[in-house]
């Protein structure tokens, strides 16, 4: 898969920019505030139909603007792929793919990315809502149908909270109810912990690999920590839906009154973690700014190796700023990991960061309030 061209009509401050994309690494040079980060926030809109910035479209649309629109040209196994997305004040959108209509499921599958930024840096002492969002984004990617259990436990669990809340209000609750919505959550919560819980397994065995070829001495390990006691099979047993449901059902029984007096849902995959260790210590209390960063880079990583594992397309790597944020051997191992035939758009202040070696086969824009300059 590469991206072709990319139009960028009112988003944030791109009013009407084009970018060509001819070579397979692509340099955006600018100082902070001038758009860099915006080019390649629509790149990753486009695989996933959400902002990793934000989660109000409002906020992607120009302030003397109306609406926006993000246009694409793709080529896909050998098939050329137009892609439009617009959105405007009224939270009004239109999905096009070849200028027909689209459903959100099928146009987002026409672009796979991983994106690498500074915030990403931070995931491992960030909240566990930062953790799980970079789980969820990169599970969506290879599993189309994921958003949708997401969005229905979402929705199942605001149902039950304002039930709750009700039932504080009038000091009475339907038991029969409440059974029920537990029931929903319990379906759809385990389905999302299954595929959570298989990722990891999954991620984990590449990320070790790539973690210790940058640490030598140090192994990686990580945990899905979930909100509630789920006894881990034997290494001739297969961790099952029936069995996550099981105990789900009964961690929401155990703390049926809690929930009533909190008016909340007080278990489930929205209050899960994951855990990341190295040697066998938690990362997050115990490893220096140095390891934390070797984790998250061996992660990101490790998604294109997946991605491409499990759907056959190759992502677009997109690395918001992070090479000023790595050091030399992060940096190397890095600009060096990235398989020549990955396209990939980089954004940095300037092209110090990059030897005359690799800056040879880059095609370079420079930006400037969201204007491309010659």
């Amino acid at each position: 898969m590469k991206l072709n061209t990319l139009k960028l009509t009112d988003y944030r401050n791109c009013k009407n920019i084009e970018l060509n994309f001819n070579k397979a690494k692509t340099l955006i040079i600018g100082k902070n505030a001038q758009g860099k980060t915006n080019i390649l926030e629509s790149i990753y809109f486009l695989s996933t139909l959400k902002s990793p910035r934000t989660s109000n479209n409002l906020e992607l649309i120009n302030f003397d603007a109306e609406s926006f629109k993000i246009e694409a040209d793709i080529i896909k196994a050998n098939t050329d792929i137009n892609l439009i997305y617009t959105y405007n004040k009224d939270k009004k959108r239109e999905l096009k793919v070849n200028k027909l209509k689209s459903t959100p499921k099928d146009f987002k599958s026409a672009t796979k990315t991983v994106l690498f930024s500074t915030n990403d840096l931070l995931l491992l002492r960030g909240t566990p809502q930062d953790r799980r969002d970079w789980l969820d984004r990169a599970i969506s990617q290879i599993y189309p149908a994921y958003d949708d259990r997401l969005s229905k436990y979402e929705k199942i669990r605001i149902q039950k909270n304002n039930f709750l809340k009700e039932c504080a209000k009038t000091g009475t609750c339907n038991n029969n109810l409440l059974e029920v919505f537990n029931e929903q959550l319990s379906i759809t919560g385990s389905n999302i912990i299954y595929i959570r819980k298989k990722f990891i397994k999954e991620i984990e065995k590449i990320a070790q690999k790539k973690h210790q070829t940058i640490s030598d001495t140090e192994n990686l390990s990580l945990k899905y920590d979930c909100s509630f006691s789920i006894p881990n099979p034997t290494e001739t047993e297969i961790e099952n839906i029936e069995d996550i449901q099981w105990n789900f059902l009964q961690a929401l029984e155990e703390r049926k009154i809690e929930e009533q007096r909190r008016c909340m849902s007080c278990v489930g995959p929205h209050r899960d973690d994951i855990i990341f260790y190295i040697n066998n210590q938690e990362a997050t209390k115990f490893a220096s700014q140095g390891q934390q960063r070797t984790v998250v880079l061996a992660l990101k990583l490790s998604e294109l190796d997946i991605i491409i594992d499990k759907t056959g397309d190759e992502p677009i790597l997109l690395l918001d700023d992070v090479l000023a944020e790595l050091d030399d051997l992060r940096q190397n191992y890095l600009l060096k990991s990235i398989n020549q035939n990955t396209q990939t758009i980089i954004t940095s202040v300037d092209t110090i960061l990059f030897d005359e070696t690799f800056l040879k086969d880059v095609e370079i824009y420079k930006i400037e309030q969201g204007n491309l300059i010659l």
